[in-house]
Formats: C-alpha cells, sequence, structure tokens
C-alpha cells in the first residue's frame, strides 16, 4: 500500500508539473498577434494527418525516415504499455490486462518488444551519426553546448528507458518460470527472452532487477515528459498543432498590412472604408510581440534537425543566415520574455528585442525569400515569415535598408520599376534584332 501511494504522488505531481509547463507554453504563444487559421478544416486535417501522422516530408532523406519511424512507432505504441503500468502501480496488480485481452495480449507484448528494439536501433544509429559521424547539418554557430548536449540527453534517455523495459520483461518472464507469487504466466517476450542467461536465477535478485526496471521506466517516462518543454524534443507534441494551422497559400504569396493597404485603397478610392487596424500596431516586427501567434508556436516546434539550413542557397555560399538559428532565436526571446513576466509582470520592459539582441540585420538581408526552408521543414515550420516581418520593420518603421535595397525602392518609385531604366527606354535592347 504503501508503494502505491508512492506512486500516486510521483504520478499526481508529474502531471501536474507537466500541465503548469505547458500553459505556461501556451501563454507565450498567445503574446503573438492575431492570425486566422480557422479556414479550410478538411485539407487542414489532410495536411496534419500527411505531415505529422504520415512523416511525408522526411522520406527526402530515406535513412533518417526509416530511423526516425522506428522511434515515431516505437514510442508511440510502446507508451501504450504505460496505461497499464499506471494501473498496476495505482491498484498494486500485475500485467492487468493479460485476462481480459486473452492470446491478443501475447501478440501486443510480443510487438511491443520487437518495437523497443527498433527504437533501440534508430537511436543509436542517430547518436553515431551526430556523435561519429558528425553530420554537417548537425553543426553551425547556433548549436552551441546546450543543443548538442540536448540531444544527446534525449537519445540516451531513450536507450536507458528500452532497456529498463526490455530487463523488466526478462526478469519478468525468469519469475513467471520460477513460479514466484504474483508474477502471472502472461507475455510473450521474443526480445527479452534473450537476455534470460544474463540474469542471475536468485528469486531475490531477479524481483530486485524488475522492480528496479518497472520504477526506473515509469519515472524515466515522467521525467522525459518534463524535460519536453524545456527541449527541441517538444515537436513530439507540437508538430501536430502546428501542420494543422500551416499556411495553405501558395508558397511565396506575401500577406499584405492592413494599415498600408488602407492608405493605398484609400488613394485610389476616396469612398472606400478602412478595415479596422490595432492601435499602436508596428509596421513589420522589432520583438516577439509583433509577430503572429503561429510564428511563436513554429519556435517552440522546431527540432533543430538543420533541414532547413542545409538547403538555405544563402547559408550555402558562406552567408551568416541560418534559418535553423532564426527560429531557435526567436523561441529564445520567447522564453526568456515569458521568464521576465513571471518574474515582474507583463508590462516590464528589459531593454532587448528580437531584431538587434538576437537575429542581426546582416542575417535578415542575406535571405534570398526562396522558401527551400519552409519546403525542407518537415514540421513546415515558416521561418521567411519572421524574417519578412524583421525587414517591414527595419524599412517601414527605421527606413533602414542595405544600399543596393535603397537603390531598387528609388528606382521603383522614380521608373515603376526596379531597374534604373525609364519606362519608355525597357525596349531599347530588342531594337536592332
Amino acid at each position: 500500500m504503501i508503494l502505491q501511494v508512492i506512486f500516486l504522488i510521483i504520478s499526481a505531481a508529474a502531471i501536474t508539473l507537466f500541465s503548469l509547463n505547458v500553459r505556461k507554453i501556451i501563454r507565450n504563444i498567445k503574446l503573438g498577434k492575431d492570425l486566422d487559421r480557422s479556414d479550410r478544416p478538411a485539407e487542414r486535417m489532410k495536411t496534419m494527418l500527411k505531415v505529422a501522422f504520415g512523416q511525408s516530408k522526411m522520406v527526402k532523406k530515406p535513412l533518417a525516415a526509416v530511423l526516425h519511424l522506428f522511434v515515431y512507432v516505437g514510442f508511440v505504441i510502446i507508451n501504450l504499455e504505460v496505461l497499464e503500468i499506471i494501473i498496476d502501480g495505482l491498484f498494486g496488480t500485475h500485467r492487468i490486462f493479460a485476462q481480459p485481452l486473452g492470446a491478443i495480449y501475447d501478440v501486443l507484448i510480443a510487438g511491443f518488444e520487437i518495437l523497443a528494439a527498433l527504437v533501440l536501433i534508430g537511436v543509436i544509429a542517430f547518436f553515431a551519426r551526430r556523435n561519429i559521424l558528425k553530420i554537417k547539418r548537425f553543426t553551425g554557430t547556433e548549436m552551441t553546448d546546450w543543443p548538442r548536449s540536448d540531444a544527446n540527453i534525449i537519445l540516451i534517455v531513450e536507450v536507458l528507458l528500452m532497456t529498463a523495459f526490455l530487463l523488466m520483461n526478462a526478469a519478468d518472464q525468469k519469475l513467471q518460470q520460477l513460479g514466484s507469487a504474483h508474477y502471472i504466466n502472461a507475455g510473450t517476450f521474443p526480445v527479452s527472452g534473450l537476455l534470460l542467461a544474463l540474469l542471475p536465477d536468485s528469486e531475490s535478485s531477479l524481483l530486485l532487477i524488475e522492480r528496479f526496471c518497472w520504477w526506473f521506466h515509469i519515472i524515466g517516462i515522467f521525467g522525459f515528459l518534463n524535460y519536453l518543454p524545456y527541449s527541441k524534443h517538444l515537436h513530439i507534441i507540437m508538430a501536430f498543432p502546428n501542420t494543422w494551422y500551416s499556411n495553405l497559400e501558395p508558397k511565396g504569396k506575401f500577406s499584405n498590412m492592413a494599415s498600408v493597404s488602407n492608405e493605398v485603397k484609400a488613394m485610389l478610392d476616396p469612398s472606400y472604408v478602412p478595415e479596422p487596424v490595432a492601435e499602436g500596431s508596428r509596421f513589420g516586427a522589432k520583438d516577439i510581440h509583433d509577430l503572429t501567434w503561429k510564428s511563436l508556436m513554429d519556435a517552440y516546434t522546431c527540432t533543430e534537425c538543420g533541414r532547413c539550413t542545409s538547403v538555405c542557397p544563402a547559408n550555402q555560399t558562406g552567408k551568416l543566415l541560418s534559418p535553423r538559428k532564426i527560429m531557435m532565436d526567436t523561441r529564445d526571446r520567447l522564453v526568456e520574455v515569458g521568464n521576465t513576466i513571471d518574474k515582474h509582470g507583463k508590462d516590464h520592459q528589459d531593454g532587448k528585442s528580437l531584431l538587434d539582441n538576437y537575429i542581426t540585420r546582416e542575417e535578415i538581408w542575406a535571405c534570398t525569400t526562396c522558401n527551400a526552408c519552409t519546403d525542407a521543414c518537415p514540421v513546415n515550420i515558416d521561418p521567411l515569415s519572421i524574417i519578412i516581418e524583421l525587414r517591414r520593420f527595419a524599412v517601414m518603421e527605421e527606413s533602414q535598408a542595405p544600399a543596393s535595397i535603397n537603390n531598387m525602392f528609388s528606382n521603383v518609385e522614380n521608373n515603376g520599376a526596379p531597374w534604373k531604366y525609364a519606362a519608355v527606354d525597357r525596349m531599347n535592347w530588342a531594337e536592332n534584332d
């Protein structure tokens, strides 16, 4: 009974802490500007099922896709077994689903074990790719000690959890064979059965191993759950809402600013009734409050895989821009603002901003707006929308842009085109043909 009470306290504490962290993340995302993404629900459902559930964009790198599938499917299905562990922990039972499920239970346990082995293969391969093969896209100036450590911590934890699961089953199986009290004959163990020779024959030792692995496995899962809000692996949860709220417009279609559109339409049509615009809103974005909530959700969803940066033409030519860094910087600034709100209240100003303190002018102007990063992202993150808003602020609020951009603006104003030639001279090149 004491162990059941301890388990109840640990479970309640883990779930409560996770809920508090989730509420803080939701609060931070809501700091962004309003954006309506409630249209075309059927298309949004299709996008989420295809991209988040179906992993459709992962297949561009087949090996990584297969390994990720092992881990993804394995963890989703194996965690169904957590339900049984929780019930057993609360009520002091053992393999409570064995009797009602009958032969199906044996099939499930066998499937869980095979998936656990595949997860181990995938995780070990990922660890080797990062730390031994040192795949290029896992490096970069933004990949400092913490991002690298974060990835390795999760991989190591996954190895430990799967190992504990298999050892628990192996000890359980051997206790069943010894006829130990409380350990009913249930389950088929194709993988952990290979570990039986490594275990002692003493019933007391087996009980110690089985109970230790049981507690380690479930507490490890609770710990993993509460580590997610601080980790890039939050994408395990965030990928689904993020793909649901994907931008369904054609890539390359930019949004118009209502305040600017009002001015232009009013000049063209004196009878035009302006659309309502939020008071005090900026042109573009200087800090996270000026971005939409979807851009802030993107920042929390980023898994730092580097696919966006690996296809960025600006980054490939040695320029400072890294779309991954844009998302990581946005998330870091958002977390900082959230922590400031917790300490000093929502009206406190820390004197910092996303532009300049986190993302430099050189980065935003290196972007070619080609959308390669948004196309490459496996969870439909859009770094370009953040870059464009930062550019808008620099141009429309500060009148600061590179000389080449200012020349283009002047040409558009004077000649109606980006080039320095007058409209009447544009076809001169064809006169001798």
